[in-house]
């Protein structure tokens, strides 16, 4: 297919794809003439994965060639792609004391424990985990934290569900695309399933 067919076929526009190729996130076409390339589903399906990366994901450019970079790559994981990706997407993070971060460390290594968790205290996501945590504190609402093990039991059983599902996409590259959408909008569907819960919850327990 030619670019025009490509820009259709993704629903990408020309300019953005010929952006896409400067900034590496794309592989050249086969050239059949000085000025002609033809592309083909490999193409389109990179596209989709850039977008998901860029237009949901809202990873930076520079996180989504590393991304692209270890799927090409055959001697990368396909977990350590995903690692790469859900690094990637925007999460929570504050300033906090040294003597709030080891309280709230505490408790994450406590609750991981009971569950045979594996902790990467330099990750992102954990220190995105230890500032909910210490915010909490900080407004006196850490009550919510008296059922930290549950919420860590809950979150178990919907990673199971999605790596479960995920799995059977077939190529890494789609696996990519589908964990960083799944949790966009996953993270969505399970807030205003949470919020549907709670009115079940509070007629059962507040309006008996």
């Amino acid at each position: 297919m030619r670019m025009a067919e490509l820009s259709r076929e993704s629903g990408v526009a020309a300019a953005t794809i010929k952006y896409y190729q400067r900034e590496g996130l794309l592989p050249p076409g086969e050239l059949t003439s000085p000025n002609q390339a033809r592309y083909d589903a490999t193409h389109v399906r990179r596209l989709k994965l850039v977008r998901a990366l860029l237009e949901i994901g809202g990873l930076s450019v520079a996180a989504v060639r590393e991304v692209l970079t270890a799927i090409d790559d055959p001697a990368t994981s396909t977990h350590d792609v995903l690692g790469l990706a859900q690094h990637g997407l925007p999460v929570l993070k504050s300033e906090v004391s040294d003597e709030d971060r080891a309280w709230a460390m505490e408790r994450i290594e406590a609750a991981a424990v009971a569950r045979d968790w594996e902790l990467f205290p330099e990750s992102p996501l954990i220190e995105a985990l230890v500032s909910v945590l210490c915010t909490l504190r900080e407004v006196g609402h850490d009550w919510v934290l008296d059922a930290l093990d549950r919420y860590f039991a809950a979150a178990e059983e919907v990673a199971e569900a999605d790596v479960g599902a995920l799995a059977r996409r077939g190529s890494t590259e789609a696996i990519v695309e589908g964990a960083v959408v799944g949790t966009v909008f996953g993270d969505a569907l399970l807030a205003t399933l949470r919020r549907l819960a709670h009115a079940q919850a509070s007629r059962k327990r507040f309006n008996a």
